[in-house]
């Protein structure tokens, strides 16, 4: 039986054998949204808004059911072009049932979309691959039809009371299908993440 060895490693010269250096990978930090909206700070909270608008159109309960409907008509402080409030630090001076919205507040909102991403960090859920804080770009959200952009019928104000009703509208209240392909597309080189 013959044994086979392979030969110590050689050094450029007559000393001491080198060995290669060990490479050490540096640890995955995780995403802040995982640790829990009651430890975010308030420049993280803030920043889990992924600017769609959902929750700033008007919504109308049916007082026999408690059912939910969302409306095509947008706060009065919305600007539907950018997706954002005219005076969102003011707001609730100008709009009186406007919700400062907090983790404790959270669990008695039936009507938060979906989409959101406070409500999917909630419920235990991570970002959608449109999210700003995952693609990188405040345009996914658009791009993938998650926004109001485009679909705002009135402002508040605007029409009748009376007629908010012919106003109700299903999406807001939906999730849209995306195939692999768009999304890949929307988000450029960035592959999105796995659902």
């Amino acid at each position: 039986m013959t044994a086979s060895r392979r030969p110590p490693p050689q050094s450029a010269g007559n000393g001491p054998a080198q060995t290669a250096p060990t490479r050490t990978t540096p640890a995955k930090t995780e995403p802040f949204w995982r640790k829990g909206l009651e430890n975010l700070n308030k420049k993280e909270w803030e920043s889990l808004c992924d600017g769609c608008g959902r929750c700033c159109l008007v919504k109308l309960e049916d007082e026999d059911t408690g059912e939910i409907h969302f409306t095509d008509i947008a706060c009065k402080l919305f600007d539907a072009g950018s997706c954002r409030c005219h005076d969102y630090r003011n707001r609730q001076r100008y709009v009186r049932d406007c919700i400062k919205l907090t983790p404790v507040k959270l669990q008695n909102i039936p009507w938060l979309p979906p989409t959101c991403a406070y409500r999917l960090v909630d419920e235990g859920k991570d970002l959608r691959w449109w999210h700003p804080l995952v693609s990188g770009s405040p345009d996914t959200v658009h791009e993938a039809g998650i926004s109001v952009r485009g679909r705002v019928g009135a402002v508040e104000g605007e029409i009748k009371l009376r007629d908010y009703v012919d106003r109700i509208v299903k999406w807001p209240g939906q999730t849209p299908r995306i195939s692999r392909s768009a999304r890949a597309s929307k988000v450029g080189a960035a592959k999105p993440p796995e659902e």
